[in-house]
């Protein structure tokens, strides 16, 4: 089995897009997906359709239940605040030893690949203690890193690239989403990160407005990780 961990630079980048598109072109070359955000804040019961974790539904083509929901984001915080705030706005706390043992288990099934999307940002607090490079690290999966092309994002996605690679933790994939609202052209801020990051396929992503993933996308986040 693949497995493979889709962290961010920050929170509202575009991780969940990513992880469709990943979806739609491992899909097409005829392998199986098991996708997973264990961890999801903002959450809110009475309107599931609106969330990541029904995107990542959808995009398996598995209709939204509870106990699909369940499948995906076992922990799921109303507030929309870091994992750990939301927690505690509950008087409940994120079980770091059961989050890894979830994700484990996970990765011991049946499915050709295994996706994990954290939650944020690379140093999102979980708990009191650990933050999502905690649990990336503690896993050990390669990391596809999604960033933004905003201006300033440079030095947060070397920032956040550097931790992964400081843990030991592969970055095969980094992924500049187009954020809409750059003055930097987009193939601009490629060619700066990729003089600095050598170690990772650097690909761009345009600015996606009508909620279907373009085959073509698909097939390029796709191709340098199977």
């Amino acid at each position: 089995m693949h497995r493979l961990f889709v962290t961010s630079s920050g929170t509202e980048i575009g991780k969940t897009w990513v992880m469709r598109c990943l979806i739609a072109g491992l899909r097409a070359k005829g392998l199986s997906i098991r996708a997973l955000k264990p961890v999801i804040s903002g959450w809110d019961d009475n309107a599931p359709a609106d969330t990541d974790t029904a995107h990542i539904l959808e995009a398996l083509d598995t209709p939204i239940s509870g106990s699909a929901i369940d499948v995906v984001s076992p922990w799921r915080f109303s507030a929309a605040l870091s994992p750990d705030m939301a927690a505690r706005r509950e008087d409940r706390a994120i079980d770091f030893e059961a989050l890894l043992a979830f994700c484990r288990g996970a990765g011991r099934s049946e499915e050709d690949v295994l996706l994990i999307e954290g939650v944020g940002g690379v140093m999102v607090p979980l708990d009191d203690r650990n933050t999502v490079l905690d649990w990336m690290a503690a896993l050990g999966h390669p990391a596809i890193l999604v960033v933004g092309s905003y201006l300033g994002t440079i030095s947060h996605t070397l920032t956040a690239h550097a931790a992964l690679r400081a843990n030991g933790i592969s970055v095969p994939l980094l992924v500049v989403n187009d954020t809409g609202d750059s003055p930097v052209p987009l193939d601009e801020t490629k060619d700066v990160l990729a003089r600095f990051i050598q170690d990772s396929e650097i690909i761009t992503l345009g600015r996606q407005r009508d909620g279907l993933v373009d085959p073509r996308d698909a097939e390029r986040l796709v191709a340098p990780l199977i």
